[in-house]
């Protein structure tokens, strides 16, 4: 990266692309999709509340009045309601240039998703893996596209268990749940980089940013207050993976201040368990079977 400094006022005009950020009514995800729209890209905010997902875009139209945007609903923790969006965005899209799997769920209580995965990896990892399958074919069709998956430096700390995936057997620990989903999240990017041709799987991380993903967490809440940046900055590691003109697939991105907490966007690296590519093939061909979504890809 030659700019040390990049924010969005580097980012070109986005004229005529068309981009979806899951989770974006709020946090990074909002502020993603409020940069893009005011590039002038068309952007759907893929969103559970659409109460909120509304109020968003007016907010976003409200200071930007070029804003080109629309809410779509999409619950990541159902797949059945992640087959629903994509199928409605594919009846009113014939592009797809940015997909941003943003949306996430951070610690909370142990739960399950409708389709019996634990709450953490079947939203933050399987919703997302299974998302991107069904809109795969219109992502390749779409000259230099690209797909986006938002991890964490919490990733650090994720070993995932194949044989207790859904935290049946152990005591569950929320942290160690939530390291597992964003050490997927980069299993997935990696494997992903290994497959396409021509659109590019990129990763990153926001550091230390204070959304409403650490309201489960009161430690993390606290620390905001003295170690946390905003979402304008938080957001610009997403945006240089979606826009980077030198970005390659593979390619992972987070904070350059110290130890990745706080500052600009630089290409980083992530842990050495994961790029594993045997993992990562496991937990590949786990997602299509637990999923349901096999990948086809273009040759």
């Amino acid at each position: 990266m030659k700019n040390k400094k990049w924010n969005s006022d580097n980012i070109g005009n986005q004229k005529g692309r068309v981009a979806v950020v899951t989770g974006s009514s709020s946090g990074i995800g909002y502020e993603t999709a409020r940069v893009l729209s005011e590039k002038d890209a068309e952007v759907i905010i893929a969103v559970r509340n659409m109460q909120k997902g509304e109020s968003a875009a007016d907010k976003i139209r409200s200071g930007y009045s070029g804003a080109n945007v629309k809410v779509m609903k999409i619950d990541l923790s159902s797949l059945s309601s992640v087959k629903d969006f994509a199928e409605s965005f594919k009846k009113g899209y014939d592009r797809l240039d940015l997909l941003i799997n943003n949306a996430g769920v951070m610690m909370p209580p142990y739960s399950k998703t409708e389709d019996g995965f634990e709450l953490q990896m079947g939203t933050n990892h399987l919703g997302h893996f299974a998302l991107t399958g069904h809109l795969l074919e219109l992502i390749e069709r779409t000259p230099d596209s690209r797909i986006v998956n938002v991890s964490s430096a919490a990733h650090n700390y994720g070993n995932i268990n194949f044989d207790d995936l859904n935290w049946e057997q152990r005591k569950y620990n929320a942290m160690r749940a939530y390291a597992d989903s964003k050490i997927a999240n980069i299993y997935f990017t990696n494997e992903m980089s290994q497959k396409l041709n021509g659109t590019i799987s990129a990763a990153a991380h926001p550091g230390w940013t204070a959304t409403d993903l650490q309201r489960h967490s009161g430690i993390f809440s606290f620390l905001n207050n003295f170690l946390a940046q905003d979402i304008s900055m938080g957001a610009l590691p997403t945006l240089y993976a979606a826009v980077g003109e030198d970005v390659k697939s593979g390619d992972y991105f987070g904070p350059s201040g110290f130890r990745e907490m706080r500052g600009y966007p630089k290409r980083v690296e992530s842990n050495g368990l994961s790029h594993d590519v045997e993992i990562a093939g496991k937990l590949w061909d786990v997602s299509q079977e637990l999923t349901g979504v096999t990948y086809k890809f273009k040759s």
